[in-house]
């Protein structure tokens, strides 16, 4: 088994672990690899969690992952496989004030329980990976977890834009310790980026002069409710920009491009709605002008991608390969530490997946 912890038990993770019940009665529809290497979904098992909100902290993971503020769609409803106990994590950074001017239904509640020492609890449940799904924003609860995985010899799946992976500092010590590293800001499976960076690629490519462009998103989850404060968003925006920024030949001027979060809209729920548009100039300064609207349910959209990534990190565990994993890196996330267009970077992810295979192999484990 793949023994994994999660922190955050939100709307992603409760994707997650819906895909793993699924996956224990039968295949899995919509995954993106059914194997890496010898691992199925079916082989990973949650064996450690962490919330903050007390409707989540002291229940077991299969409760936590279908209770409030958690709206995710339901396409699994037994989860009571999912024993694994939720452990009040600690808060620092991670709950934006103006959540307390929201319903209970829509936002987070701080539970009254002690902070568990999270290293100290890695160890106990001898995880092998943490999956980060911490809230935009929360560095120093992100910090804390990366420091606890160091701690306690765990591999770390970095969901959010904080920046670990792509950092030299945090990097290099997670290299020293021989732990791999997958990060930063999961990609979907076919979510706003990955889809804006297709279309900014394909005018560079077919020599369209890319003038301005805008990626507009709506939602209605404790994600978007969270990116209301807006302090928050600075390394989002960061990250979801320079994703789209990075396949271009010449990047597009500031002024002239708008990536990023737009507004909490309840009733939506899980249901991201994002609006591109994109104005660029062809043979002669001929006009060109496309918008698109893309609705997707964000939160199984994110997991399906996690379900590869945490396969990878066990590859690479398997293998004794420690540090940033490039190849899962550049092809799961948007702020890697090395960007490549999404082709090159599935590529590179599929022949680091056979490489590692083969070397865990070679050594019998």
């Amino acid at each position: 088994m793949i023994r994994v912890a999660i922190a955050g038990v939100g709307n992603c993770a409760s994707s997650l672990v819906q895909a793993l019940s699924a996956a224990r009665k039968g295949p899995v529809e919509g995954l993106m690899r059914s194997r890496i290497g010898s691992w199925g979904v079916e082989d990973i098992e949650i064996v450690a969690a962490f919330d903050v909100d007390a409707r989540k902290v002291g229940f077991s993971v299969g409760e936590a992952a279908l209770a409030k503020p958690n709206c995710t769609r339901v396409f699994e409803s037994d989860l009571s496989a999912h024993r694994t106990r939720v452990l009040m994590g600690p808060v620092l950074d991670g709950v934006a004030p103006h959540m307390a001017d929201y319903p209970d239904d829509e936002a987070f509640r701080v539970s009254s329980a002690k902070p568990v020492d999270v290293a100290a609890a890695l160890k106990e449940a001898r995880a092998e990976i943490l999956v980060c799904y911490l809230p935009v924003g929360a560095v120093q609860a992100v910090s804390h977890y990366a420091e606890a995985c160091l701690a306690a010899k765990v591999a770390l799946v970095n969901c959010v834009p904080v920046f670990i992976a792509s950092d030299p500092a945090w990097s290099s010590r997670f290299a020293e310790a021989r732990l791999p590293l997958v990060g930063d800001d999961i990609k979907s499976q076919l979510g706003a980026t990955i889809l804006h960076r297709t279309l900014a690629s394909l005018f560079d490519m077919r020599g369209i002069r890319i003038e301005r462009t805008y990626q507009l998103n709506t939602g209605g989850n404790t994600d978007f409710l969270n990116m209301l404060a807006r302090e928050r968003l600075s390394s989002k925006k960061k990250s979801k920009t320079q994703s789209v920024q990075s396949v271009l030949n010449e990047p597009i001027p500031a002024g002239d491009v708008h990536i990023g979060p737009s507004d909490y809209i309840s009733w939506q729920k899980d249901n991201k709605v994002a609006f591109i548009r994109m104005e660029g100039r062809g043979l002669g300064g001929s006009p060109i002008e496309l918008e698109m609207r893309l609705s997707v349910q964000d939160s199984p959209n994110s997991a399906g991608v996690v379900l590869d990534a945490i396969r990878c990190a066990r590859l690479a565990l398997d293998a004794r390969v420690g540090g940033v994993l490039a190849g899962p890196s550049a092809a799961f996330m948007k702020s890697p530490p090395k960007q490549a267009p999404d082709f090159e970077a599935q590529a590179l992810c599929d022949a680091f997946i056979a490489q590692v295979a083969g070397a865990a192999q070679g050594r019998g484990d």
